[in-house]
């Protein structure tokens, strides 16, 4: 068992409080006049990423206190749990190992003292040879045809990684095969999808870690049917045209799939970390297996600089830290993250399941109800399509809005005057959001506050190697906050009552709408009687 703790019990806490109190006193800028070095002390490089910290709101004594807190709580004691295979998933009695995916031959990964490797090999191996052979045209329909579109149908991780993958490394993604990302249950999308394309030569993908996920089926049965119709299939889900991906290989199998076109992962794999599992089967068929392997390889690279590198030299160590300061003592509510780089556009709505469903909690480990904040709400969107939509509010709103830019060094897909005036437009920005204009004179509308913080991170390219450590930067800085906060990070229990009341609502016994308020009562029977 993980230790319980109160955060607010600690020293560095107090000692944090006595500090935010003195920063409406306090600039940014000022801490440059006062050390011409911050730039590069407030800097982390490691392998082909730059953390930029140092325009954050933060003091080298905010800094230091924010690291007395990292140590003065068992966040060190958590890494080793989470990586030596302890169930510290407590609610649901589960291991949290997504990081044995990404190496499991080097790092004896263990559940229970039994080692892991074995099967995630296994599993591995036909990742391998499924994509393999569906980008050599080897994997035919059911009429002999090669596969030239592939339908992933999954949601929540089964979807947004994939999907968010696929489209970041599109510069290496396979000339001749097209991937299509199927997951709301609103039916205008795989209909609209599938009217698109040539069943002879589809496959569908169905990821669902349980096989039971409402929306997943009800769009696989969508696909099924689309088979059954265009191709006289009596039972498409049994031929060529459906791979399983799943932790249930008996659920899978009663649906249909064949036991051979099955790939397996774990219930230790949590849905927003299965992108490194075989959930990861349509990254390896639109890149390919070695650039699959490469992103694993990137992933494991940040798993060990989290596990090594000193507190203050450790990346999610310190994004996780500042996260903590904003939300817990300077009243921040939400926090943004801003690619300057087109493939990465899903990057922010794949961070907003990471985060927010890991670290949207308000009891600890132990169930008691936690007084300060926990997760942030976090959103953004590229750049510079922002800076035309929402920047206004960054620079002159009234709220504390902390960002994250992100941008690559390097494009080969775009060109030196498009990536020079990109990363200028990006440099531009977090430098005015700190200093701000307040010349004199200067009418109030067009003043600028400035003492906005900011990170700037840089990927050297966006080669699937850096893409993985991005990646999993960014899950171990949510695993650092929830840590801290003494929460579980790695259960999503808040999205149960939501699909329990669905079913409720559209039972087929005739009584789902009792015990529903007057409002949602008067809605249905509005939409009933309005249906064409």
């Amino acid at each position: 068992m993980l230790t319980d703790f109160n955060p607010k019990a600690t020293q560095a806490w107090e000692q944090l409080n006595g500090l935010a109190a003195k920063i409406p006193e306090q600039n940014v800028a000022d801490y440059f006049s006062a050390d011409p070095q911050r730039h590069t002390r407030c800097c982390i490089e490691w392998r082909e990423l730059l953390l930029d910290y140092s325009k954050n709101l933060a003091s080298d004594q905010v800094l230091s206190a924010l690291l007395a807190l990292a140590e003065q709580t068992p966040l060190r004691q958590h890494i080793d749990a989470m990586f030596s295979g302890k169930r510290i998933n407590t609610t649901e009695g589960r291991a949290v190992l997504h990081a044995a995916l990404r190496d499991p031959g080097n790092d004896n990964y263990r559940v229970d003292g039994v080692g892991v490797a074995p099967a995630i090999t296994a599993e591995q191996q036909k990742i391998k040879d499924f994509s393999e052979r569906i980008r050599s045209g080897d994997w035919r329909g059911s009429t002999g045809k090669t596969i030239t579109d592939v339908i992933n149908i999954g949601i929540g991780g089964s979807d947004l990684g994939p999907k968010m993958v696929c489209l970041a490394l599109q510069e290496f993604a396979h000339p001749s095969l097209s991937f299509h990302f199927i997951s709301n249950v609103d039916g205008a999308e795989i209909l609209s999808t599938l009217k698109r394309l040539d069943p002879e030569t589809t496959l569908v993908i169905v990821s669902s870690k349980t096989f039971t996920t409402q929306e997943t089926l009800l769009n696989t049965q969508t696909a099924i049917d689309w088979f059954r119709r265009e191709l006289s299939l009596e039972k498409p889900q049994q031929t060529s045209h459906f791979i399983g991906l799943t932790a249930s290989r008996e659920n899978a199998e009663a649906y249909g799939i064949p036991a051979d076109q099955i790939i397996e992962f774990w219930d230790w794999v949590g849905g927003r970390y299965s992108l490194w599992s075989s959930i990861g089967l349509s990254i390896a068929v639109c890149v390919g297996y070695d650039r699959f392997t490469e992103l694993l390889d990137g992933a494991r690279a940040m798993d060990r600089h989290f596990q090594d590198a000193p507190l203050a030299e450790n990346m999610p160590v310190i994004m996780g830290l500042l996260g903590i300061w904003y939300s817990n003592f300077l009243g921040a509510q939400s926090t943004a993250v801003i690619p300057y780089c087109e493939r990465l556009s899903l990057f922010p709505s794949y961070l907003q399941q990471l985060d927010m469903e890991s670290n949207g909690k308000s009891v600890s480990r132990s169930g008691e109800v936690v007084d300060y904040n926990t997760g942030p709400i976090l959103w953004g969107q590229t750049g510079t399509n922002g800076q035309h939509a929402f920047f206004q509010l960054l620079h002159q709103g009234t709220r504390l809005v902390p960002l994250d830019f992100i941008a690559t060094v390097n494009d080969p897909l775009s060109n030196p005057e498009h990536h020079r005036i990109l990363l200028g437009n990006m440099l531009a920005q977090s430098a005015a959001l700190m200093a701000g204009q307040k010349l004199e004179g200067t009418p109030s509308h067009k003043i600028y506050p400035g003492n906005r913080p900011s990170n700037v991170l840089l990927l050297q390219h966006l080669s699937p190697f850096n893409l993985g450590a991005l990646i999993a930067l960014y899950e171990h800085k949510v695993f650092v906050q929830g840590s801290i906060w003494n929460i579980n990070s790695f259960d999503q229990w808040g999205v149960e009552l939501g699909k329990k009341m669905a079913n409720e609502l559209l039972s087929d016994t005739g009584d789902g709408m009792e015990g529903f308020d007057p409002s949602t009562r008067r809605l249905s029977d509005y939409i009933s009687s309005k249906t064409d």
